[in-house]
């Protein structure tokens, strides 16, 4: 026995309902009698065992309470009609709504209810002393003789079946469907005749590839992933300054293939773009072709099985490829930002897809990041790099001392934009393999503050290597090197203002010398400020 009312799980009075019978005829519920109302359908060996019980119960009390078979499919209540000579009315609840609405788990599921229509604890499955209970029960409130079973020769007990409104896939619809569902969102209807992919195109809403087209079905799916209300406001999304709610960010996610436990790192990611220090209007206007590079830190890397070793900044991980271009899209769709539109980009990069990686912590001998940047090592983190292009690769397979790898790793920066650009504060992302780690910590520690004073050591170079000249007509003006002393124009300038706008993360196979960089935008007011979330798992 399931006793739902005491659970919680069923309301003292269960939802009214109309259907229609075998012959077509509405019945609706509460009917104004004492009723019973049965669930079942024809393929449950259970419910083809208590189908002649009902039928008794219907000869025996039918002049004063209703009992009703309600079926989950038509041609199953047919089937149960003609399998057991059944007169009593059966009810065709093909659609499963109303079994939705009665929420119970397995059949055949049974409800004595009064004239008010309020309900007794439910059973489900047969028990056969539960059973003879309940008739006795009914027999007593309706007065009478009660029917005519011959219990010694029932079983006592007997498993229901699972309801096939909680098939995965109608119970996602049926919810998606209901009065009180979490769908608000417009919904599009298009032809049968329609390919839905070509649509989708058509529409707008694609990045150029191919999207999972968002059924309500596997919207609701996706917000399983969160436990925050799909009406939540995750951000105000520019340039249009669109309300993101969490329903919206599912939508886009389900089109951009994630799993429901990625939602929570694609909102994360969307609460720090959408930040006025990360400027995502000014990243998605800008002629640079800049774009959102994701770090993601902490447990849920494991968790949602991210790649952060080998082919880490490229394809074939799903959670690296959906999570960075859901965020994409959602910057798209809602925020408005469009190639030919905002999107003014002169060569635009294929970061604009996606870029979404994990650093590989367990192979790093430093703090990881978001340990830098000021979370607790067990915080799930995601940090939003606004970057230009991406990622490069920096080779070295020679060097065997710490100060030598270093100074590779700088010299490979030292083309960020142009060798003739310094000074500039600009953030760089710089994720260094395994093997060069292991060539920088062959004589001890070799910290990341080092590091990055070695990258600014290597790479500083006199300022009259900076001036315009006929090899290259960016630099310093030749009006302002001209002003400058021979002391000044002799002075060593690193290539970034600061250590501090160089970002160092480690990913990659354990096999091979090949380190990376991605090259920032503008950094602070005028451009974009790095920004972490922690991520709500």
């Amino acid at each position: 026995m399931n006793e739902k009312e005491e659970d919680g799980n069923m309301s003292p009075t269960p939802p009214a309902f109309t259907l229609q019978d075998l012959e077509g005829t509405p019945r609706s519920y509460p009917t104004g009698r004492p009723s019973l109302v049965v669930f079942a359908k024809e393929d449950c060996a259970t419910c083809n065992l208590v189908a002649p019980l009902l039928e008794a119960f219907h000869t025996a009390w039918g002049d004063r309470a209703d009992v009703w078979m309600v079926a989950q499919a038509r041609d199953g209540a047919e089937i149960l009609r003609d399998r057991h000579g059944l007169t009593l009315p059966i009810l065709d609840d093909g659609a499963l709504r109303t079994s939705l609405a009665w929420d119970f788990e397995s059949v055949p599921a049974v409800f004595w209810t009064s004239a008010d229509g309020s309900a007794a604890p439910g059973m489900e499955g047969f028990v056969k002393a539960e059973w003879e209970a309940l008739a006795q029960s009914i027999t007593s409130a309706l007065g009478g003789s009660g029917p005519e079973i011959a219990w010694a020769e029932l079983p006592d007990w007997r498993p229901g079946c699972g309801s096939k409104h909680l098939d995965p896939d109608i119970h996602d619809r049926l919810v998606a469907e209901a009065e009180g569902s979490p769908i608000r969102a417009r919904r599009i209807e298009i032809a049968a005749s329609d390919d839905i992919d070509e649509f989708l195109f058509d529409q707008g809403f694609s990045d150029g590839l191919p999207l999972v087209p968002p059924t309500p079905e596997r919207v609701i799916r996706m917000l399983a992933g969160t436990t925050r209300d799909p009406q939540d406001v995750v951000a105000i999304v520019p340039p249009n300054l669109a309300p993101a709610t969490v329903e919206k960010v599912a939508i886009n996610a389900v089109m951009a293939g994630c799993r429901p436990e990625y939602l929570p790192v694609v909102i994360a990611a969307l609460e720090a773009v959408c930040t006025d220090e990360f400027n995502i209007h000014g990243v998605n206007a800008t002629t640079m072709g800049a774009s959102p590079v994701l770090v993601v830190n902490g447990p849920i890397r494991h968790r949602i099985g991210m790649n952060m070793k080998l082919g880490a900044l490229g394809t074939g991980n799903r959670a690296n490829a959906t999570i960075g271009r859901a965020v994409r899209l959602i910057i798209r769709n809602l925020g408005g930002a469009r190639p030919g539109g905002v999107d003014r980009s002169t060569l635009s990069n294929p970061m604009k897809f996606t870029m979404c990686f994990a650093e590989w912590e367990e192979g790093s001998p430093w703090d990881p990041l978001h340990v830098e940047r000021g979370f607790a090592p067990e915080d799930s983190v995601v940090t939003a790099f606004a970057m230009t292009s991406g990622p490069v690769q920096i080779v070295d397979q020679e060097s065997r001392r710490p100060d030598q790898i270093a100074g590779t790793l700088g010299l490979g920066l030292e083309g960020m934009f142009l060798p003739k650009i310094r000074r500039m504060p600009v953030d760089a992302l710089l994720v260094v393999c395994p093997e060069h780690i292991n060539t920088l910590m062959v004589d001890g520690d070799y910290p990341k503050d080092r590091l990055r004073a070695r990258i600014q050591e290597v790479t500083a170079r006199p300022l009259r290597e900076m001036v315009s000249n006929d090899i290259s007509g960016a630099g310093i003006p030749v009006t302002s090197a001209a002003r400058m002393t021979p002391e000044m124009l002799d002075t060593p300038t690193p290539k970034f203002a600061d250590g501090k706008y160089i970002h160092i993360v480690v990913a990659g196979s354990e096999a091979g010398k090949f380190s990376a960089a991605f090259h920032g935008w503008v950094t602070g007011a005028m451009g974009s400020t790095v920004v972490s979330r922690k991520i709500d798992c």
